[in-house]
């Protein structure tokens, strides 16, 4: 069934939720832009973690259909989570008003950490297109896993925005993931194989 999901209707799914997001850009309503620089930060994440997923999960699932899906599906994801983080940067710099407030809150921790997860997602999302594959060849992977970094920035970063009082919901987005890994690290080196007479 996943198989058969056309990348257009994935491409739609994945849009729903900035559909909501767009009039509050152009109306003078502070309080529902805040709502969108909280959703399409929340949106943004969330999308990473489903693209880093898919690897640990064909793993842990043996192949299935759906793992084999998302996998085949994950820079998708990927270009999703940074799409919305573009949307999220451009909705806290409307919000702020002020280049001389961006500047002078760049340097705190749960705003640097933002600011370099974007960054990182910068060269992601440019080279995620098939073009930029076949000219990176072999160093197209090594750069992906930088992916990695920006989860880890990602999950500070939203942490730590309320002085970590509001660490219950990034904790309950990452913690699937942060499994994933794990399990993937130990298949990948940990396991015990057993030695061919």
């Amino acid at each position: 069934m996943f198989a058969r999901v056309s990348p257009y209707w994935l491409w739609l799914v994945l849009a729903l939720p900035a559909l909501t997001m767009i009039s509050p850009f152009f109306a003078d309503d502070t309080r529902a832009l805040r709502g969108v620089l909280h959703g399409s930060g929340e949106f943004s994440a969330r999308f990473t973690i489903l693209s880093m997923m898919a690897t640990p999960l064909m793993m842990l699932t043996k192949g299935s259909r759906f793992a084999r899906w998302m996998r085949t599906n994950r820079r998708y994801f990927g270009v999703a989570a940074f799409a919305y983080a573009a949307v999220h940067v451009v909705a806290y710099v409307m919000n702020e008003a002020s280049l001389d407030k961006i500047l002078a809150e760049a340097t705190q921790f749960d705003l640097a950490t933002g600011w370099l997860a974007f960054v990182v997602f910068i060269p992601l999302a440019a080279t995620s297109m098939d073009l930029m594959v076949r000219k990176l060849g072999t160093w197209w992977k090594p750069l992906q896993r930088w992916t990695y970094a920006a989860a880890i920035l990602t999950l500070l970063h939203w942490a730590s925005l309320h002085n970590w009082g509001g660490w219950v919901a990034p904790a309950v987005h990452f913690t699937p993931l942060a499994l994933l890994s794990v399990y993937r690290v130990w298949w990948t080196y940990l396991r015990f194989r057993p030695q061919l007479a």
